[in-house]
This record gives structure tokens, sequence and C-alpha cells, in this order.
């Protein structure tokens, strides 16, 4: 979409993303529960549901971040763009359950092949978003000419600030 068309600005898009993502991250620490005891043997029990948590919080950092740069890719949204964004925000919000039940059972079989089909659902819900943008984009996509994952390509901030 040219940036003269009208269309539905993405700035409400980011700050919802934004809030429902610091919402999970806030949920995930506060199911880390304070132990009853006062030496550092007290927090051993809590080591695989802490350890799981950092697991989910990077995961969750990955995606705000890749969220975060491949929205400046974007000028306009669309209700399909809407649409598929909360599609990846509704298997983001799960992962808080998941990562509690999988540290819960220390790392038991059933909650840890849920936490992965969680991860897979959201990777699945990514790549639907990045389509749906870059086919609003049309052949022209800036998204299409820098895509991204772990590390987000420095391609984009550069081809976003060429285009102002």
């Amino acid at each position: 979409m040219h940036p003269d068309t009208p269309g539905i600005g993405k700035s409400r898009l980011e700050a919802f993303s934004d809030g429902v993502i610091a919402i999970i991250i806030t949920i995930m620490v506060l199911e880390l529960k304070v132990p009853h005891g006062d030496t550092l043997a007290a927090l051993r029990p809590m080591l695989p549901i802490f350890l799981n948590y950092v697991l989910s919080f990077i995961y969750l950092g990955i995606y705000w971040n890749n969220h975060h740069h491949m929205l400046h890719t974007v000028q306009h949204v669309n209700g399909g763009i809407l649409w598929a964004n909360l599609h990846l925000l509704f298997w983001l919000s799960l992962i808080p359950f998941v990562t509690g039940w999988m540290g819960e059972n220390h790392f038991a079989a059933a909650p840890t092949a849920l936490y992965g089909v969680v991860l897979l659902m959201a990777a699945i819900a990514y790549w639907i978003l990045q389509r749906t943008i870059m086919a609003a984009q049309g052949r022209d996509s800036l998204l299409k000419a820098a895509l991204i994952w772990l590390v987000p390509d420095r391609r984009i901030e550069r081809a976003f600030e060429n285009q102002l």
C-alpha cells in the first residue's frame, strides 16, 4: 500500500501487541513463587521453573524484537493483518500456561510436548503474519526484501530509513 493511500494506521497494532506481550511476560514472572526458606538451598527446587521462565522469556523477546522490526516495514494495516497479528498473540498468550506446567512437572513428556506445540503454532502464526503483510504490500514489499527471524536483519532498518 502506498503511504498516501488511506488505510488503518499501524500505531494501534504496535501498541496493542507490545501491551499483550508485556502482560504475557508479567504473568510468567508472577508465576515464580518466593521460597519460604531464607537460604540459597531454598531456591534449588525452583531451578526447573526458573530455567523454563528464562527460556520462555527469550522466546517472547525474540518474537517481540522481530515483530517490532517487521512492523517497521508496514505503513498501513488491513483487517487481514489485524487478524493474523491476533492469531500470533493468541499462541504467544499460551506460553505462560505451558511454561508453568512444564516447569512444575520437571519437563515431563506431556507438558513438554504441549510446550513444543504452542511454540510451533506461534512460529506458524508469525509466518502467516509475514505472508499477510507481504500480500498487503504487493509486489514491491519491503518485508519480502529483508525477512528476519532470530537476529533482526539490519537491512530492514536501512531500507526503512531509505523509504523515509
